[in-house]
């Protein structure tokens, strides 16, 4: 149930930062089991109660972005996987919809829906991992368990889709590497998810949690930001939604299914609300969470029984995909083109340009910004990734707060250590 938090009153006025017995520093990770993933805390406290709070990244060294510029359109898809590992698969969405933008492509019919219900399962799979943990973050591991097993469902259906069940590299240039290799058996496995499990999980979660008294002292009030300056800090996903700030991109700059005649025949774009709360504290982004599962899967729903037929890759003729086998071992054209689009001297170039395209992420905006030089390589690769912008914010949510505060505080922003050393 929406309710209204008055962020100002909600927030602790931390101390001021002096010398005295009481005051100390605290280093907490980057291996603190409630840090949820690899980043480092340094907390100045007066007793338990921190008065500041210096976040510190930069301790997997990935290298993600200068990968970007030695490596082709197709195969740095392998690496933006491993950005958001809690949903591996809108990665692809994001960094293949910036290089189609570049190229020019527009996607198939049958592409745009498959690749809009991949986008919402990789939301509810992280959605699914960060109200589990909430659960953990406090000492409730039956939550965890709800939200994990179902969690596995969604892991069988992209395994299903993509030939991999966690980096699944499933997107490529104008399509995808394989289509369903069974659409019915497809249906079959996403209807248990949506219609049947998924439900289930979150009426299990909301009500071990909603109604708790430990769940609700520890996360309601804690943490709040207001509208104003969630806006500010620039702010995007849940942890915005949650403050009362009404942005989601499949809304304001909608893409594949959520544009109106997605499919060139006059479909309407997929419907669904964007549920907005005004609490901006733990609570709040752990109840909009929920919602958005349950939109998600509406969302699906939509789509899966009346998928277009078709191809789910644009037509050869482009030179920017693989022909069909048929045309590889049946013509001399065909040959040729397989030969020059996987020979490693060869490949197909872009456009010389730039370009910044993005997509609404299951933690926010996430977009890559693209300079291309017209090789087949881009000249410079640009990660906009939301945990990195969110979790500038962590220090203002924390400071008043009791070290206790922490791992609830944290856990609430999903913070993807990948996203922030790239």
């Amino acid at each position: 149930m929406p309710y209204t938090l008055n962020p100002a009153s909600a927030e602790l006025s931390p101390p001021e930062l002096g010398a005295g017995e009481d005051s100390w520093i605290l280093n907490f990770g980057p291996q603190h089991p409630a840090t949820h993933t690899t980043l480092r805390l340094v907390l100045n406290l007066d007793g338990e109660r921190i008065v500041r709070c210096t976040p510190h990244i930069g301790y997997l060294h990935s290298g993600f972005e200068k990968l970007g510029e030695h490596l082709n359109y197709n195969q740095y898809v392998t690496i933006v996987d491993r950005m958001d590992y809690s949903g591996p698969i809108y990665n692809e969405l994001a960094w293949h919809g910036a290089v189609e933008k570049l190229i020019g492509i527009d996607l198939t019919p049958r592409c745009k829906a498959l690749r809009t219900i991949a986008g919402e399962l990789g939301r509810i799979q992280s959605h699914l991992l960060c109200v589990g943990a909430s659960g953990l973050d406090i000492g409730a591991l039956t939550a965890f368990l709800y939200g994990f097993n179902e969690r596995e469902l969604a892991n069988d259906i992209v395994e299903f889709m993509s030939g991999q069940r966690y980096h699944n590299s499933w997107t490529r240039v104008g399509g995808l590497n394989m289509d369903l290799p069974d659409e019915q058996v497809f249906r079959k496995m996403v209807h248990r998810l949506i219609d049947d499990a998924l439900p289930r999980a979150i009426d299990d979660i909301a009500t071990l949690f909603n109604k708790n008294r430990i769940f609700v002292e520890r996360t309601k009030g804690v943490s709040a930001i207001s509208r104003d300056d969630a806006l500010a800090w620039g702010l995007t996903g849940p942890l915005a939604r949650a403050a009362g700030l009404a942005r989601d991109i499949r809304k304001d700059e909608p893409y594949l299914c959520f544009q109106d005649n997605w499919d060139g025949q006059g479909a309407p774009a997929a419907d669904f609300k964007v549920p907005i709360m005004t609490g901006g504290d733990v609570y709040a982004r752990y109840l909009l969470r929920l919602e958005e599962m349950r939109q998600s899967a509406y969302i699906i729903r939509q789509l899966v029984d009346n998928l277009p037929p078709g191809p789910v890759n644009v037509s050869p003729e482009g030179k920017n995909v693989l022909p069909p086998k048929r045309q590889v071992y049946g013509s001399i054209e065909g040959l040729i083109q397989q030969f020059e689009l996987i020979m490693t001297n060869r490949g197909f170039g872009a456009p010389r340009g730039e370009v910044y395209s993005c997509i609404e992420s299951a933690n926010g905006e996430l977009g890559y910004y693209i300079v291309s030089a017209g090789e087949d390589v881009p000249w410079r690769a640009r990660t906009r990734p939301p945990c990195f912008i969110n979790y500038q914010v962590f220090p203002k949510l924390v400071e008043g707060h009791m070290i206790s505060d922490i791992p609830p505080v944290l856990g609430s922003l999903n913070i993807i250590a990948a996203e922030l050393d790239r």
